[in-house]
């Protein structure tokens, strides 16, 4: 789902041109580091003044507008995790509400190893490809196979999903068990999606015999969509981040998590599975 005009109008306002911004991509253009503020006007029914001053000040790390107009389309913000009732989490839920209310479509991930500044640009492009694709305007328009799905040659020449942003991270655990210094080469992963909240995705890989190097990723999609379940897009993310940590071991071994401690993690997951959207698919990775 996107703004229109219409919509947006009595509520956001066009981000003028200048300034860092991405090649135009599919008709739209991405400004970098912009806070709510700069993009409404005027507070709408319905939100607080306590809301809305805590919302406008909130940093959102990309905000893609539309070429021609300026008019944002949606905004990328990534964010560190957050403990349930904390200042960031109640700031994170009045931002959502606000643009929500404005007509605003927000992405938040939510990683302790993903940034905006090093990582947002990548995913805004690759939404950006997603909705075109799933609009029928991409450059393979029309085709019933997901953009997450098209096949294609990978980065370690095996044939499989080019589009999953998690494919170098798999490739790299592939090496790094060849090269002795995983022990397993396998990066595993699960997502849920929690009825009425946010994306969950999981990613590891075992470092050590018995020992993982985990990551997780939650994602917040509100009125945003592109096309890619955000379950898959959120474990692909936690894949991801799997493979900047792997980039770092020659520096230092990461904290690393018990595979039986895995385990446990995700059965209390499966233990859950009334509460999520789809149920819970991954009961083979807690088996003995």
């Amino acid at each position: 789902m996107t703004s229109t005009r219409t919509e947006a109008a009595a509520w956001l306002r066009a981000v003028p041109a200048g300034g860092p911004t991405s090649p135009t991509r599919s008709g739209l253009v991405v400004h970098p580091a912009r806070r709510l503020s700069e993009l409404v006007q005027g507070r709408p029914p319905g939100i607080t003044g306590h809301q809305w001053s805590t919302a406008i000040r909130e940093l959102l790390d990309q905000v893609v507008c539309a070429a021609d107009t300026g008019w944002p389309v949606f905004a990328v913000a990534f964010a560190p995790p957050a403990e349930p009732g904390s200042p960031a989490r109640r700031a994170e839920r009045l931002t959502g509400t606000v643009c929500a209310a404005v007509g605003l479509p927000l992405l938040r991930v939510e990683s302790a190893t993903l940034r905006g500044a090093d990582h947002g640009r990548r995913l805004v492009e690759y939404v950006i490809d997603a909705r075109a694709y799933a609009a029928g305007t991409g450059p393979d328009g029309g085709d019933a196979v997901g953009f997450r799905d098209i096949l294609g040659r990978l980065p370690d020449g095996r044939r499989g999903p080019v589009n999953d942003l998690g494919a170098l991270a798999r490739a790299a655990a592939v090496a790094g068990y060849v090269d002795r210094a995983l022990a397993d080469p396998i990066l595993r992963g699960l997502h849920v999606r929690w009825t009425g909240g946010p994306a969950e995705g999981w990613g590891w890989v075992e470092v050590r015999p018995g020992r993982c190097l985990v990551e997780r990723v939650r994602l917040d999609v509100g009125r945003f969509s592109c096309g890619i379940d955000p379950g898959r897009l959120a474990e692909d993310l936690a894949a991801l981040a799997v493979g900047e940590r792997l980039r770092d071991l020659a520096a230092g071994e990461p904290p690393l998590v018990a595979r039986d401690e895995v385990r446990r993690q995700i059965r209390a997951l499966a233990a859950r599975r009334d509460e999520a959207d789809g149920g819970f698919a991954f009961d083979h990775l807690y088996a003995d």
